[in-house]
């Protein structure tokens, strides 16, 4: 998430609690019609929104009539250090830069294995661009590792790129992160590999690059924020607590609290998530109904040790002391004084779930236990054609939801989904490019007239815009 978004939400989730209209409106939607690619893009009781699809000529993104997309900053072009565009564009976060311009910094999903997308050439033939003592991390046979980070510069006003540059090299798997309230990107490693496996260093942390670094950041692991699959990370501004979320079947919800707010290699403590009354919870509702939608529960918070797991058992540890078990924990944003998280594969159907977290008023401190903080599953729908597999999310600056799907699949295709503060549903795009990939990394420009988007592979980012203001709750007709 963006600095940008952490803004708009605070403005734009003051009245996030229309949401719980979700689990209503779900119910009645449960009927709808299965979606093919013939069939309208309409279900039952969906609202317009932005107005159906327009199908793309050029096969790529479907959007409603007077939204356009720009692509830019594509895999293996040459970025302005010299160096190539990596691939598997994913998380990603939009900072204030100039009047007319715009920071992202972007993630690239790169596993330590692949060494054909990087930003140095098929064979390495670019490292000497960089100073080899700010990679993290090599293979085995010398070769450093590819995942990270580029920090792009676009202008809004032009709808054009500045510049684009390497900001982070030697990390693997980096999927999501989060930004912080002073202006840097906290960028996170989906991947618990262990040295000397293929790599030479563990992997699985949370590194931080400032998004105004003009070149390559040393890259050096926050520690203390535990080594696990992490997904994303979301900072709550009142606090400094960052709460992170993991992408296991079995995850574990986590929050970190820093010894000093706003600088995280000083360390802290980290804890993970108990249901009050529930220890062990199983939240998924995969093999029994644990709770309802809207459903709410108070939570607790267990201490844990040996958080650098060189076992990779740190869930697991965190569940034997109560900890709740969470299904496939993706995208996290804060709001006015609460914040949401995807649950990918939650459910009975294993559509998703998405929760939300109510810290309570004296977070982190001895004083909790007077008023614990809150947990909800705040949607459920076990139907595909609401949202299916949901990823990366971000509240728009008019107060939408706008959720990325991500599920790999040979006859249902990708869409950004828009869900309203009354929990209506609408579709905002679709992915009709040959790879069906996934979206990532949504968000906005701090003055609301782009979004900026990625489609993981072939590995582009798209900045969107359009009519904004032209939105409708009507629901659909015919």
């Amino acid at each position: 998430m963006s600095l940008s978004r952490r803004t708009l939400l605070s403005s734009s989730l003051a009245t996030s609690a229309a949401f719980t209209g979700m689990a209503l409106w779900i119910s009645k939607a449960a009927a709808a019609h299965r979606l093919t690619e013939n069939a309208p893009d309409t279900y039952v009781n969906q609202i317009e929104g932005y107005g159906p699809l327009v199908k793309d000529p050029n096969g790529i993104a479907d959007l409603p009539a007077g939204f356009s997309y720009r692509i830019f900053s594509r895999q293996g072009e040459t970025m302005s250090d010299g160096l190539i565009v990596p691939g598997k564009h994913d998380g990603m976060a939009c900072f204030p830069h100039g009047p007319d311009t715009v920071l992202l910094v972007r993630n690239h999903e790169i596993k330590h294995s692949l060494s054909k997308m990087g930003p140095f050439g098929a064979q390495n033939e670019l490292f000497g661009k960089v100073d080899a003592a700010k990679v993290y991390d090599f293979a085995p046979d010398g070769r450093p590792l590819h995942g990270g980070t580029t920090t792009l510069v676009y202008n809004i006003k032009d709808q054009k790129l500045v510049s684009h540059h390497l900001s982070l090299v030697g990390t693997s798997t980096n999927c999501a992160g989060g930004p912080t309230p002073w202006g840097s990107w906290l960028t996170c490693e989906e991947s618990s590999q262990k040295a000397p496996n293929g790599v030479g260093k563990d992997h699985g942390y949370v590194f931080e690059v400032p998004s105004r670094a003009e070149g390559l950041v040393k890259a050096e692991p926050i520690k203390a924020m535990g080594r696990f699959e992490h997904e994303a990370v979301a900072i709550d501004p009142k606090t400094g607590i960052v709460y992170l979320t993991e992408d296991a079947g079995d995850s574990a919800f986590y929050r970190f609290i820093p010894k000093v707010p706003g600088k995280l290699r000083e360390g802290g403590k980290l804890q993970a998530l108990v249901i009050k009354g529930k220890p062990h919870a199983l939240t998924d509702n995969k093999t029994a109904i644990f709770w309802q939608q809207g459903g709410w529960f108070e939570t607790e918070w267990v201490d844990l040790d040996e958080v650098e797991s060189p076992n990779n058992d740190l869930r697991t540890r965190a569940h034997a002391k109560g900890a709740a078990q969470f299904a496939r924990e993706e995208g996290i944003f804060f709001g006015e004084g609460e914040l949401y998280f995807t649950c990918t594969s939650g459910g009975p159907g294993e559509n998703g779930q998405i929760m939300r977290y109510v810290p309570s008023p004296h977070e982190g401190t001895p004083q909790e236990a007077r008023a614990p903080g809150r947990i909800q599953l705040f949607a459920e729908p076990n139907n595909d054609l609401l949202f299916d597999y949901v990823d990366n999310i971000v509240v728009s600056p008019r107060g939408q939801l706008f959720a990325c799907e991500d599920r790999y699949s040979d006859t249902l295709k990708n869409h950004l989904k828009i869900i309203t503060r009354d929990g209506k549903v609408t579709t905002f795009a679709r992915n009709t490019e040959a790879t069906n990939s996934e979206w990532a990394g949504v968000c906005f420009s701090p003055d609301g007239s782009t979004m900026f988007v990625n489609l993981q592979n072939p590995g582009w980012t798209l900045a969107i815009t359009g009519p904004w203001d032209r939105f409708s709750t009507e629901a659909v007709k015919g």
